[in-house]
């Protein structure tokens, strides 16, 4: 019809139901709402496939989808979910619809609009990772209590690096950290004696998923 208001969508690489294999919520049952594309290129990226491909849906399609798996928690991650504008519209109605969401985001992207209710989970990208310049500092202030900030670490010196940043920001007095280590570069046994050693106000985490399920995907 002319003059139809088009509704938003967004480009969606798969939509499903599993435990939550990170940050303080896991184990929870989450809907994984995992949106297409990537502006980064991590060298231990576990999800590339994100990158491109995946079908558009409209938002009210996407909320139906969500609600069809009948799940409180909702993790929007990617790729990088704020890389399409309308991601901001979907955590927002996500919210509405009386879901407890959280989103997970590389934090190389402005987090500042991102709807106040949503629990930004913001990977702030190591060395080892090779895109360490494109983290956006600007979001280090932006975060509170209700968000979390994770690291992925690839071998000493992104430990070193992590430390170093911890204790120079006083990121700990701003939100949880995590500490993961990138699978098959960094003994989880290794990167966990580090943390003990140190006396690190940090969560040591694995990913919950992979353990359970291995790398099989929607997992």
């Amino acid at each position: 019809m002319e003059g139809a208001v088009k509704k938003p969508s967004l480009k969606i690489s798969e939509i499903f139901v599993s435990l939550q294999g990170e940050s303080s919520r896991v184990g929870l049952p989450t809907v994984f709402v995992r949106l297409t594309g990537c502006p980064l290129r991590c060298v231990w990226c576990d999800t590339a496939y994100a990158f491109t491909g995946g079908q558009t849906m409209q938002l009210p399609e996407i909320l139906a989808e969500v609600a069809r798996h009948e799940v409180r928690h909702v993790c929007v991650t990617g790729g990088e979910p704020l890389a399409q504008s309308a991601c901001l519209l979907l955590l927002s109605a996500l919210s509405d619809a009386g879901h407890a969401v959280s989103l997970e985001t590389s934090g190389a992207l402005d987090i500042g609009k991102v709807d106040a209710r949503v629990a930004r989970v913001v990977d702030l990208k190591a060395p080892g990772s090779g895109e360490s310049a494109r983290n956006r500092w600007e979001n280090l202030p932006l975060l509170t209590a209700n968000d979390e900030l994770k690291f992925v670490l690839k071998d000493r010196v992104d430990y070193d690096w992590a430390c170093q940043l911890i204790a120079e920001r006083q990121l700990a007095t701003r939100c949880p950290l995590l500490f993961s280590p990138v699978e098959g570069e960094l003994a989880a046994a290794t990167l966990a004696e580090w943390v003990i050693a140190d006396r690190l106000p940090v969560r040591f985490q694995l990913q919950l998923h992979k353990v359970l399920w291995g790398k099989i995907r929607g997992r």
